[in-house]
């Protein structure tokens, strides 16, 4: 089997969906000779020259285009280079590509992915490291995707190509090419709405997505070497989210931490936490605790310091554990 990082993950599922489906188009900025600036889509326009489009850099022509495609029957996935550039796109999709099953009565739905880059960690500066999907939770009618393997990124993705409504597929780019996994060939697909269980534990719940899990990870290790077991829950999909899992998780454990990389207020994290707290509360042991991001504009310089570590998890870990 096949080692893969997210990078040729994301490729390689783009491949196979549109050597088994015909319909599916790729457009975006330097998506086609110069294969995306993360090289994602490097080789596709080769094999796939009529359905591989450069774009003007024009973020709402590029949804606007793909959302036209989708309702004429085509599956467009669009990429935006960076989420941080996707706000000229905004209205395209909150207001159209969102709601068009329900405005349509049905009739009509737009099968679409939205591929884009988010987070920090490589020195990008507030206009390449932001961390916004609670702008696209809070809008009905789009899933919200968030690998953190190059498994779950294949199967993922595959999943969203051929779901029936728009999908935002929002990959980590800190984790890229950090690490490499075992990938299938040929069909693989991993369910939108699971949560995956990474690491089982008794003593404390850490939630989170993307990059942050494997963060949540390495916190866990440390915390195991003091005797407490974390369990680990990978959300993978936010919308929808698998509350089963989370609550499940809880009643085991009695304590909860949240960790995201976005700005604290306001963050998914809190919608997380309140779900939990209306919910579960009867099972919690100790307050739900967030991990996150400072409510300031994403910093260049102290990066490190910004987006959550090993070391603060695990220090919400203790305060969890002696309350």
């Amino acid at each position: 089997m096949p080692q893969m990082n997210i990078v040729q993950a994301v490729n390689n599922a783009l491949r196979e969906e549109m050597r088994r489906d015909d319909r599916v188009v790729i457009l975006g900025e330097d998506v086609g000779r110069n294969g995306g600036v993360f090289r994602c889509t490097e080789g596709l326009i080769d094999e796939f020259p009529d359905r591989v489009f450069d774009t003007p850099l024009a973020e709402g022509g590029i949804i606007g285009t793909a959302i036209g495609m989708a309702l004429y029957g085509l599956r467009p996935v669009p990429e935006i280079q960076f989420l941080d550039f996707i706000y000229s796109a905004f209205d395209q999709i909150v207001s159209e590509a969102a709601k068009m099953r329900y405005r349509s009565g049905g009739q009509y739905t737009v099968p679409m992915v939205i591929r884009t880059p988010y987070g920090g960690g490589i020195k990008g500066g507030h206009y390449h490291s932001q961390s916004t999907e609670a702008y696209f939770c809070h809008t009905p009618g789009l899933k919200v995707v968030v690998p953190s393997t190059p498994y779950d990124t294949k199967g993922l993705l595959t999943s969203a190509i051929r779901d029936p409504d728009p999908v935002m597929f929002l990959e980590p780019k800190k984790i890229y090419r950090a690490f490499r996994d075992e990938v299938p060939e040929g069909d693989l697909t991993v369910p939108l709405g699971k949560a995956a269980v990474r690491r089982e534990g008794k003593d404390v719940s850490l939630f989170a997505w993307g990059y942050m899990t494997h963060v949540c990870l390495e916190a866990a290790k440390r915390a195991a070497e003091k005797g407490w077991e974390c369990d680990v829950v990978d959300l993978r999909t936010l919308v929808p989210f698998d509350i089963d899992a989370v609550l499940d998780s809880v009643k085991k454990t009695g304590r909860a931490v949240v960790v995201y990389e976005a700005a604290k207020t306001g963050g998914f994290g809190a919608e997380i936490s309140a779900q939990i707290a209306e919910r579960a509360i009867e099972y919690l042991r100790s307050p739900i605790l967030r991990v996150a991001g400072f409510d300031t504009p994403f910093p260049y310089t102290l990066e490190d310091v910004y987006m959550p570590n090993a070391d603060r998890v695990f220090a919400a870990i203790q305060k969890a554990m002696s309350f």
